[in-house]
This record gives C-alpha cells, structure tokens and sequence, in this order.
C-alpha cells in the first residue's frame, strides 16, 4: 500500500560512435599538443641549430665566451676541441661544446 511498484526504464540510446564524436573527444589532446610543439619544441630547436652553426663557423681569433664564463680569444680549432687565450701566454683547452657566445670584434679590448 504504501510503497509503489518500480517498473524498469527504455535502455538509453546508444552513444554517437560518428567520427565526429570521436574527433571531439580527442581535439583538447591534439591542440594541447600542437601548443606544446610551437612554444617549446620548435624554439628549442631553432636553438640547437642556431648553436651547432656557431660551433661549425668558429675560426681562429673569434672572440668567446664559455659555459663556466670565461672570455677569451679562439688561438686553435681542432675537431671538438678549442685552445683560448684568455691572458697573454695563457691558454686553457675546452670543447667546442662548451662556447655558449661568440662576442662581436674587439668586444675584449674594451673590457
């Protein structure tokens, strides 16, 4: 009497398997995607390429700075290895991969 009968429902209608539906459920992953690759892959290697031209374009008297800071003028380019001067009569050797900046002519001089 008091309690009412409870009768069973249609089953819900099946869900949009359409490419659309399936399209819209991947976008955000896709567009997170497409974001991530224009502010932080391609930059970085826009950088790297720029950096390994500066690598392969140093010669002899170029004016560079090293990853630890120091300044100094290129005396020798080897294959992956730089001799610096950076005081008369004081050479140090580091790797090419180690310059980080190629300084404009006569930037030394001035310092």
């Amino acid at each position: 009497m008091f309690i009412s009968n409870a009768y069973a429902q249609a089953a819900p209608a099946a869900a949009d398997t359409s490419l659309m539906g399936n399209m819209s459920t991947f976008l955000p992953l896709i567009l997170m995607f497409v974001v991530m690759y224009f502010l932080m892959i391609r930059p970085q290697q826009k950088r790297a390429k720029e950096q390994k031209s500066m690598m392969d374009a140093l010669s002899k008297g170029d004016e560079v700075v090293t990853a630890g800071g120091i300044l100094g003028k290129v005396v020798k380019v080897n294959e992956s290895y730089i001799t610096i001067e950076i005081a008369n009569n004081t050479h140090i050797v580091v790797q090419k991969s180690s310059i980080t900046t190629l300084l404009p002519k006569d930037t030394l001089k001035s310092l």
